[in-house]
């Protein structure tokens, strides 16, 4: 009998759908059928079942945080399993030793890390027994049963569990002792918080702060355009003045100078220019250029978009979702015009066909199976949906993945270019840009939402005479750096060469992906809005002040550095491919460690914080108020509890009690006095200076009993 052990339960329900079952605790029985004669038993993990131990399991000195007893460094690492899902460990585990078990077929996710799940589960079952792998790459009935078909060696994916257990080794040696040194150093300042460091999450914070800190030593300085208006023969358009290409006038006089030449003065159409421009339809895509898609036309964070991608493919109606290629293989290829057909027939896309392509299989643009690393391209399966039939946000993410695809079988967008000269009583140049559309080709399919500045132009000719109708001067000011949206960190995470000076290096982070995985980058930057690092308002992202003071600790040292990054991804997939020794990995890995350490000691004598809110900087429990009982619930008979940045009610996770009360209102901290008056008597005192735009004011908070609600009341 064969026991089929997935990564999720939903993943372990899919797997076993298209067979007679029978659902037991923690399990389904597979009843004998033509796949499995005797049957067979599909359980799961519930994400990760094991982790890493703590440092005290390894030698109790390890548990106080001091100096003395860094670098921590294991000899041997080991896994034990997480408190909290020992229950479906143990499941897990009486099924692999259960003496009718004479296979197992480890069913995780088909990359690293669902490799590293499975395997712990087994290596700490205690049990040896024989081991396939399947490995798919969609949850289609189609898919599934193809995979228990040809179900792989399971030596031939080992070597990924090898780069993943060292990866998971490397990243812990590396975080314990990094976050250790300087969340020690830090606290000798004054800063008694948690300092998280770590090879991915640091270089990241440091190009957000790199970011922040351009835009605040940005100084912005004025500048004056001259705007004429032509009427060239009856044909009106407008023009920019320029000298070497440069429209920016510094002076606002010199502008006004130019204005009052050009006024009523003769106009010729000295140089036309123009150029014919083709667009390809856009790659398919990957999770990195999916996220970033999502994230600037829905603001999905990242993480939103993974989410619901996973939900898709738990669904079965879109490939794998954590793959890094934009390519497909022939035989994805030739199951298009089937999935296009059905598409077709829905009301959404009707419009949008019969396509001007009917294949891909000969466009390596395309279908290049050598471009195909572990996974394909993020497709929409044969087992096509009505996207109506999809929550709201499934909607989106379908349809962005739809639309790809259809768009790959459309023509080029086709645009021609054009810039005029107009020169001015012989002397002053103006330029003028239009755009003009030839065919639409693949953007009838795509939504465009991008702000479109070039404008259409008359019909002109060199040499064609008028005058200047208006002439104006506008000014402007310099504009500082644009802050990253989570869209376009995603996509700096993934080309993080660029801020290498060593080309070597960027070949490497290019070819490895830049910092992070496509399946840990969304993990990433939640990891650094948990811990206080970042924070994201309206899609753009902010580093705190706690984050400026981790980055200005660490300086230019090799942990902020993507450098390092880009040397251990090379490693990692070589060992993930067999090609490189684990256990010299690790040794770097430690050398690495003593000198983060060594670093932070030397760098700390220089430590400067000026003007950063050092104060600030306290950890939660610090403060001894969290979790700490405030007053009655006016929603239902919970407490209000202390939650960190805000109130709560105790039942939210039984009821989902939403009643909360902010610790800050219009840029006035509200005590805790005033909040247990308001939670007791339905008021607070008069509060003074609340602040809203230029407006500041004095008032109380009320509890409106009608409305549910919190409002201000005045005297």
């Amino acid at each position: 009998m064969k026991l089929i052990i997935a990564e999720k339960p939903d993943q372990g329900a899919a797997l076993s759908k298209q067979f007679k079952t029978k659902k037991q605790q923690g399990y389904i029985e597979i009843l004998p059928n033509e796949l499995f004669q005797k049957g067979a038993y599909v359980t799961w993990a519930v994400g990760h079942l094991c982790q890493l131990v703590s440092p005290e399991t390894y030698r109790p000195e390890w548990k106080k945080w001091t100096l003395d007893t860094l670098p921590i460094i294991p000899e041997r690492f080991q896994y034990e399993v997480t408190r909290s899902k020992a229950k479906q460990f143990n499941i897990v585990r009486s099924l692999i030793r259960k003496p009718e078990v004479n296979e197992i077929i480890h069913a995780g996710d088909a990359g690293r890390e669902g490799e590293l799940i499975i395997r712990n589960i087994v290596n700490l079952s205690g049990a040896k027994k024989p081991m396939r792998r399947l490995w798919i790459s969609s949850l289609t009935p189609k898919a599934i049963y193809e995979g228990f078909q040809n179900l792989l060696d399971e030596e031939k994916t080992k070597s990924l569990f090898y780069e993943a257990y060292t990866r998971a080794c490397a990243d812990w040696v590396v975080g314990m002792n990094a976050s250790r040194v300087y969340s020690i150093l830090l606290k000798k300042r004054g800063m008694s918080d948690v300092f998280s460091a770590g090879r991915v999450q640091t270089p990241t914070l440091a190009l957000i702060v790199k970011r922040e800190k351009e835009i605040e030593e940005f100084k912005s300085e004025p500048f004056w355009e001259v705007i004429a208006s032509f009427d060239i023969q009856g044909k009106k358009f407008e023009g920019k003045w320029h000298k070497d290409n440069e429209p920016r006038i510094k002076e606002e006089e010199m502008a006004k100078k130019i204005a009052a030449f050009c006024k009523d003065k003769p106009a010729v159409i000295s140089d036309i220019q123009k150029e014919r421009k083709e667009f390809q339809p856009p790659m398919l895509f990957n999770l990195s250029s999916l996220q970033a898609t999502a994230n600037k036309i829905y603001k999905f964070s990242p993480k939103k978009t993974l989410d619901v991608l996973q939900s898709l493919y738990q669904k079965g109606i879109v490939s794998y979702p954590r793959s890094d290629s934009n390519y497909v293989t022939e035989g994805e290829a030739e199951t298009f015009p089937d999935i296009l057909q059905k598409l077709g027939s829905l009301p959404q896309y009707k419009d949008l066909f019969p396509l001007p392509i009917s294949t891909l299989l000969n466009n390596k643009r395309y279908v290049n199976e050598k471009k195909v690393t572990d996974h394909y391209a993020i497709i929409p399966t044969e087992q096509v949906k009505n996207p109506e039939q999809l929550s709201a946000d499934e909607q989106k993410i379908y349809d962005l993945v739809i639309r790809r695809l259809i768009a790959a079988h459309y023509n080029q967008a086709i645009f021609d270019y054009t810039t005029v000269k107009t020169l001015v009583d012989k002397r002053a140049e103006f330029v003028s840009k239009g755009k003009q559309q030839i065919q639409e080709g693949w953007r009838k399919v795509i939504y465009q939402n991008e702000k479109d500045d070039d404008v259409i132009l008359p019909i002109l000719s060199e040499g064609e005479e008028g005058k200047v109708s208006k002439v104006q001067v506008k000014e402007g000011k310099t504009q500082p750096p644009k802050r990253y949206t989570e869209g376009q960190l995603i996509t700096l995470m993934k080309t993080a060469g660029k801020h290498l000076d060593n080309e070597e290096l960027e070949k490497v982070l290019m070819k490895t992906e830049g910092l992070g995985t496509e399946a840990t980058r969304a993990g990433i930057i939640t990891m650094l809005k948990d811990r206080k690092y970042i924070d994201v308002k309206k899609n753009q992202v902010y580093a705190t002040d706690k984050g400026k003071v981790l980055i200005s600790a660490i300086g230019d040292k090799i942990l902020a550095s993507p450098e390092m990054t880009a040397k251990w991804e090379k490693r990692l997939k070589e060992i993930g491919e067999g090609k490189a020794s684990p256990a010299a990995f690790m040794e770097q890995v430690k050398k690495l460690s003593a000198k983060i350490i060594d670093d932070a000691k030397v760098m700390s004598q220089e430590w400067n914080f000026e003007g950063l809110d050092t104060e600030s900087i306290q950890g939660t429990k610090s403060k001894g108020s969290l979790g700490k009982s405030i007053g009655k619930c006016k929603l239902c008979d919970g407490t209000v509890i202390d939650k960190g940045d805000f109130y709560g009610c105790s039942n939210y996770k039984k009821t989902m009690c939403s009643f909360t009360l902010p610790k800050k209102m219009l840029t006035k901290k509200i005590s805790q006095t005033n909040i247990k008056k308001l939670l007791e008597n339905g008021r607070t005192d008069l509060i003074k200076g609340f602040k809203k735009a230029d407006k500041t004011f004095d008032a109380f908070l009320e509890w409106n009993e009608g409305d549910k609600r919190i409002g201000f009341a005045f005297k």
